[in-house]
């Protein structure tokens, strides 16, 4: 038995303890400034972390606002470059000339032009809105109106999404 390992301090029993705990208070300061220095790196970690997670939430929330911006751009030029043929359709229903497979077709792009938020608007007896209707004529009018009306369309107003692309071109009667 005199073949067994006894580790250091322990020998003697009681009195190697204090020399145990004199070095662990010794060490204290040491442990709490590394353990400081830790938690300050930690929160500058962190915080950084926090800045680059807002800088990609602010890039992310722009790059949708432009791709949103850039498909809406694309929608209204073609729309504005479909307002010939939407005005000639028009006409041609006017007459009663739209009729057989044309009709078909002409239904169908006035069907898909709404669905991307065209509006055609201007009818006669509509209260005069300067902001959405360009006055050609103005004329008085003899019947009971108490503001500007429209007596007569020349052409359509169109609205993409609630912005005017083309004003409507009326004649207004003007209260007596």
């Amino acid at each position: 038995m005199g073949d067994q390992f006894v580790p250091e301090g322990e020998a003697g029993g009681d009195s190697a303890e204090a020399p145990l705990t004199d070095k662990t208070e010794a060490a204290a300061p040491v442990l709490n400034a590394k353990v400081a220095e830790l938690e300050e790196v930690i929160a500058e970690r962190t915080g950084d972390l926090q800045r680059l997670q807002a800088e990609y939430s602010n890039y992310k929330k722009r790059v949708d606002r432009d791709r949103t911006l850039a498909r809406q751009g694309g929608i209204e030029t073609v729309v504005l470059d479909l307002l010939p043929v939407l005005d000639s359709v028009e006409a041609a229903r006017e007459h009663d000339e739209l009729v057989g497979g044309f009709k078909l077709v002409a239904d169908e792009l006035e069907k898909i032009a709404g669905k991307y938020g065209l509006e055609v608007f201007g009818e006669v007896g509509e209260a005069f809105d300067p902001q959405i209707h360009e006055a050609l004529l103005a004329m008085p009018y003899e019947g009971e109106i108490s503001e500007p009306t429209i007596s007569a369309v020349m052409q359509k107003g169109v609205k993409l999404n609630d912005r005017v692309l083309r004003p409507a071109r009326v004649a207004v009667a003007d209260p007596s």
